[in-house]
């Protein structure tokens, strides 16, 4: 199976598009396929509790994806600068297989990655 990587840099302003990456990664892990995810920019909004129910038009509600997430072990990595710059602390993670990371931590998963595809 193929390693993914899904990079969400779109957040709640633009929910079909944010929807999609979460649909599209828990997708992947229903193949079998090994996902991360990265998100940054207004996408780390979307693991706050206030945005569950942001729902996408044919793309599903974001607070399902990231259960489906949670339940299948994705590992996510979360910038920190973008959720430092939009007020989260160490909470957003809570019961996410997920860290905080810098650029290097993105470049990182884009090297190891078999397929990038952002949103």
């Amino acid at each position: 199976m193929a390693k993914l990587l899904i990079h969400i840099h779109t957040g709640p302003e633009n929910p079909t598009k944010a929807a999609l990456g979460l649909l599209v990664a828990l997708t992947g892990c229903k193949e079998g396929h090994a996902v991360q995810l990265f998100l940054a920019g207004d996408a780390v909004h979307l693991l706050s509790p206030d945005h569950a129910d942001v729902t996408g038009q044919g793309t599903g509600r974001v607070g399902d994806h990231l259960a489906g997430l949670r339940e299948a072990g994705a590992e996510m990595g979360v910038s920190g600068m973008s959720a430092k710059a939009r007020g989260y602390d160490d909470g957003l993670l809570e019961g996410y297989n997920a860290r905080f990371g810098m650029p290097t931590l993105l470049v990182q998963m884009t090297t190891d990655a078999d397929t990038v595809l952002c949103y």
